[in-house]
């Protein structure tokens, strides 16, 4: 049974947590919030751990492996902290502000030959997997294109969020990573290669450059390496009419294949291919994919997984949003 330290208990931290501990692999030893009312929250779901003051608290437990879900702020920094000391992490996105933070961390993971794993968890839900081998084996033909769409009718409710020194930056750092990591993923991961054009709203407002808002409107478009061209539009506080709009749609020359929300839903999916005219479900109904990644992180972890060399194409996911800011800058 390895041991595990939680670092930040808000609901995303606790939904993890029972995620992991539904696997019988892991136990929680230590918890670790900076709220009271957060800690006892997590405590409830695992009474035997310890309730410790932040990192240096976790990491005398003796653990095998953290849960970072702190600010984004600290991501970097804390998933350091741990692998040198010989801990494993599983860490909320993004795993850094940018790609040099990203990739701090990813040496630190090689250099100590420790797990390391991003809460990316779209990429479990059953319609992603169900459209990656299309993508990959060349069902749809030649891949041109990919149209990437998160709209939230609501703002984060935590004010570091739009504190870009904090968060890294708005709706792109917060919504858009996980498409680009999803569309990246299914691709293998080609680089960013050409001009990219993008810009960044605030209230409707463009930002200048050097601007310290964050944006709640972001609209993109960039060239892989491969060809593709990748279309991106996320926002805040959107009036969609509905809570949230989510697509992620591949097309190539054979065909293509869309995962969308069902009816606003943040939570439900539906998966189609797409023939001409003609549309075929590949997966529909409820989906409880929320806690896979960290369950799956859990698996390795208790079967004795290291550093995984795929752990460097983390690196290319905050590229392609440094590319995005920077475009926009």
């Amino acid at each position: 049974m390895k041991r595990i330290g939680f670092l930040g208990t808000g609901w995303i931290g606790r939904h993890r947590m029972a995620a992991m501990l539904e696997t019988g692999l892991v136990a929680a030893v230590g918890i670790a919030d900076p709220s009271p009312e957060m800690a006892a929250e997590a405590h409830a779901l695992a009474p035997d751990a310890a309730v410790v003051e932040g990192l240096d608290g976790l990491l005398a437990l003796d653990l095998d492996g953290v849960v970072i879900a702190t600010p984004s702020a600290l991501h970097a920094e804390q998933s350091i902290k741990a692998l040198d000391a010989g801990v494993a992490v599983f860490c909320q996105k993004p795993l850094g502000r940018n790609a040099g933070e990203a990739e701090a961390v990813i040496a630190a993971a090689r250099a100590m030959d420790r797990l390391l794993c991003v809460d990316f968890s779209y990429r479990y839900t059953a319609g992603m997997q169900a459209i990656a081998p299309l993508v990959r084996d060349g069902a749809l033909g030649e891949l041109f294109a990919v149209d990437l769409t998160f709209h939230n009718a609501y703002g984060p409710d935590k004010p570091w969020f739009y504190d870009r020194a904090q968060s890294g930056g708005g709706c792109v750092m917060d919504l858009g990573v996980h498409l680009v990591d999803l569309a990246l993923w299914a691709l293998d991961f080609p680089t960013v290669e050409g001009a990219v054009a993008a810009e960044l709203r605030a209230g409707g407002q463009l930002l200048s450059s050097g601007s310290s808002e964050v944006e709640d409107y972001a609209a993109a478009q960039f060239r892989l390496a491969n060809g593709v061209a990748v279309r991106l539009a996320c926002s805040w506080r959107l009036h969609a009419g509905q809570d949230a709009v989510i697509e992620a749609a591949f097309y190539g020359t054979r065909g293509g294949a869309a995962l969308r929300n069902v009816a606003g839903s943040f939570y439900d999916f539906t998966a189609e291919r797409f023939d001409g005219t003609r549309a075929e479900g590949l997966t529909q109904g409820p989906d409880d994919w929320g806690g896979r990644a960290a369950a799956d992180w859990a698996r390795r972890l208790a079967g004795g997984e290291r550093f995984d060399p795929a752990t460097a194409e983390l690196a290319q996911v905050a590229r392609a949003l440094d590319a995005v800011y920077a475009a926009a800058g």
